[in-house]
């Protein structure tokens, strides 16, 4: 009885699915054919009569000044200097300024000049992809945030190209099924990855995996299908991406796993400013009585500054040095709120514990000239960031003519401490022991060893520069203009 009522179901069931079906078709085609017909009117012909190319950048934090706002001012560069009929727009949450502001920003803190304007569209719910919004989920409700806030970007301006700089995926499928534009990404980060998976899947505590997740099975069982269903999602997402430029060789095996699209997807490393740093003369080393280590980056906690401390504290105790000068660890770095600037005074207390506080200097939010005359004056540039996706702050240090010592793995490991033409351009390490024992073999070198080393390592960095950007991008993005 019970499967004959089944049986009877099951066609009713059929019919009302199948026309659920047929009724989210018909609305999703009307959305797209309104939003057509919305861009006709938004739009007008230019003074040849030719209605100009809109290609628009999803960069709600464009003013930001850090490593991929770079990325979006060269390129967008890049495409003015390329093609003439493209107007560039830009879909920003920054309101509290103008467009002119924004340009004369990036111009002030990258010497990135734009030959053409650029139109800037100005979202109002930016605070949907805040991450302090979502305390528990925080992937997936940054992720639907960044949907709403790509709506409201959608029905302001339609564009005809549509790349996402800042890593919101989910924002690809509106832009392409309901916008009608050809769309493309720059991923400097996979929103999540198969790291992050094994970490909760070992159950290792972590920044990003607190130790009451980790303490409990069920609680990580729990985090694991979530993250599971997560990476379906993203990598369901992100495959209807016309053109996928990824910022290092980490990146794109993460995306490549999870995307499945390798036919379109390519490394685009970002673009550097390694020539300011090239401009720093780089000399033979002179008597000194201090050797001074480097350490560039935000006070963040995937940054595990903690690390540098206790190798640089081991470095000290156990005397490998001998009678050798004195030394001195210089962290520079940007507080961007309280939180780090509490990171920082936890920093400082662990320096008195380890008994290292007269040998460690904190210079936080510094010019970027005192930046420069630290790197000209260090002899070691310290990272220790796991997994760091690529690394602008190794590159500049080994353009400023620095030994580096950054950690094994990531962007550092497969794509820029790596030997350059035969010959080593700096070092990797991976716990407080190797660090502590690769910082006493650089010292230990002689002054004319370690100017090899670093030569080499200035003659690598031109891969990153931003004339290899541009040729790079342009390659990536042309089937976007086909």
């Amino acid at each position: 009885a019970c499967f004959r009522l089944l049986c009877s179901l099951l066609i009713p069931a059929l019919f009302l699915s199948g026309i659920l079906c047929v009724c989210v078709v018909i609305l999703l085609w009307g959305i797209r054919f309104w939003i057509q017909q919305r861009k006709k009117q938004l739009t007008s012909a230019g003074r040849d009569g030719k209605r100009p190319l809109l290609v628009a950048f999803f960069h709600p934090y464009c003013n930001a000044g850090g490593g991929g706002e770079r990325v979006l001012w060269c390129a967008i560069r890049t495409l003015q200097k390329k093609y003439r009929n493209v107007t560039c727009v830009v879909y920003t949450g920054d309101r509290g300024v103008t467009g002119e502001e924004i340009v004369e920003g990036a111009f002030r803190r990258f010497s990135i000049k734009l030959t053409h304007p650029v139109k800037f569209v100005f979202l109002e719910k930016r605070y949907l992809v805040e991450a302090s919004l979502y305390p528990h989920f925080t992937l997936l409700g940054q992720s639907l945030g960044s949907v709403f806030l790509g709506w409201e970007a959608l029905l302001k301006c339609v564009p005809d190209i549509y790349i996402d700089s800042m890593g919101y995926a989910f924002t690809l499928p509106l832009f392409k099924y309901l916008g009608g534009c050809h769309v493309g990404c720059y991923i400097h980060y996979p929103t999540i990855s198969a790291d992050m998976l094994s970490v909760v899947r070992n159950q290792d505590t972590r920044f990003n995996n607190t130790a009451f997740i980790t303490n409990s099975p069920l609680f990580s069982r729990f985090k694991l299908v979530y993250y599971y269903f997560f990476a379906f999602m993203y990598g369901l997402v992100g495959s209807c991406s016309d053109v996928i430029m990824v910022n290092s060789s980490w990146t794109l095996n993460h995306i490549l796993s999870l995307w499945r699209a390798g036919a379109c997807t390519s490394v685009v490393y970002p673009p550097c400013d390694v020539q300011t740093f090239l401009d720093i003369p780089l000399e033979a080393e002179k008597s000194t009585c201090e050797y001074s280590i480097v350490s560039i980056g935000q006070f963040r906690p995937e940054k595990d500054h903690p690390l540098q401390i206790r190798a640089f504290a081991k470095l000290l105790k156990e005397k490998r040095l001998g009678q050798q000068p004195s030394l001195k660890l210089i962290l520079i770095g940007g507080c961007r709120n309280q939180e780090d600037e509490e990171r920082v005074d936890n920093l400082k207390c662990l320096c008195e514990e380890l008994g290292v506080s007269n040998n460690v200097t904190f210079r936080i939010n510094i010019p970027f000239e005192e930046l420069k005359r630290h790197l000209a004056e260090a002899t070691i540039g310290l990272h220790t960031m796991w997994n760091e996706h690529f690394g602008i702050g190794v590159v500049e240090c080994m353009a400023a003519g620095t030994v580096i010592l950054a950690h094994n793995s990531g962007g550092p490991k497969l794509d820029i401490v790596v030997p350059f033409e035969g010959h080593i351009t700096g070092f990797l390490a991976e716990n407080e022991d190797s660090y502590a024992e690769r910082m006493a073999h650089i010292l230990s070198l002689s002054p004319e060893k370690r100017l090899e080393i670093r030569e080499n390592a200035r003659r690598s960095v031109h891969r990153f520069s931003d004339q290899h950007f541009e040729e790079t991008f342009l390659l990536s993005v042309e089937p976007l203009f086909k």
